[in-house]
């Protein structure tokens, strides 16, 4: 017998499979690494195994996704484990609903501050960032059209610029390419939240690479991270520290 809350894990997969097949990610017919093959391959070890995923798929069907499974989906496409598991946060974390409300419809709340935890630092538990809450708020001075993500930061590398306890308020870069060498960024990569310096590496004409560099670099040395279809970047335009 199926327990209820494998149904709702499986109810998760559905709607995250729908939302990486609406971005492209994957393709239910490609031959060009995409395709349900390639997923059920990066899935379940097997590419063979593409009728299974089509049964996650179907409602109908009493095979479920398990939590194992679902685990790997989360490593392989950048998925919030918290959402994942647990229904907690949104699929992709820090990825800014499309439309909110809150308790007092005022739509000048445009912030989303999420619990997610950046880190400032090198070292990282990733297990630390996964339990995800959000809410809402503004600030004065911030343009009310666009949308922003806020989050508490965790470590010593960027002092004295951003100190431990700080909440930066972020922007969204559409485009990783659009970035400036040497702005403040925060990186989302690989399960894992920081805040740097960002510098673009390119191999044979393409970015290939990311270099972090901390502000405190007598103890953190800087690092280089891989650009990779998951990788999202928020720019820096505010901090709020504690008076």
């Amino acid at each position: 017998m199926i327990t209820e809350d494998r149904k709702q894990l499986n109810d998760r997969f559905i709607h995250v499979f729908q939302i990486l097949e609406d971005r492209g990610v994957v393709v239910k017919n490609d031959r060009k690494g995409k395709g349900m093959g390639d997923f059920a391959e990066k899935l379940l070890g097997n590419r063979q195994y593409g009728h299974i995923i089509r049964a996650y798929l179907n409602e109908e069907d009493r095979r479920v996704i398990s939590y194992s499974q679902a685990r790997t989906l989360c490593r392989e496409y950048g998925i919030n484990e918290s959402y994942m598991l647990d229904g907690l946060g949104s699929p992709f974390g820090m990825d800014i609903p499309a439309s909110h409300s809150d308790s007092s419809s005022d739509v000048s709340n445009n912030i989303l501050f999420t619990t997610t935890e950046a880190f400032a630092g090198a070292a990282m538990d990733q297990g630390s960032f996964f339990k995800e809450s959000n809410s809402f708020f503004s600030l004065p001075g911030l343009n009310t059209s666009n949308k922003y993500v806020a989050f508490p930061i965790n470590g010593n590398s960027m002092d004295p610029i951003i100190h431990n306890g700080d909440i930066v308020v972020c922007r969204p870069i559409e485009r990783i390419e659009d970035i400036e060498d040497n702005g403040i960024y925060a990186i989302k990569n690989n399960g894992a939240v920081w805040v740097k310096y960002v510098q673009k590496i390119y191999l044979q004409g393409r970015l290939d690479k990311l270099k972090l560099i901390s502000a405190n670099h007598l103890e953190h040395d800087p690092f280089v991270e891989d650009v990779n279809m998951h990788t999202k970047l928020y720019k820096v335009i505010r901090k709020i520290s504690d008076i």
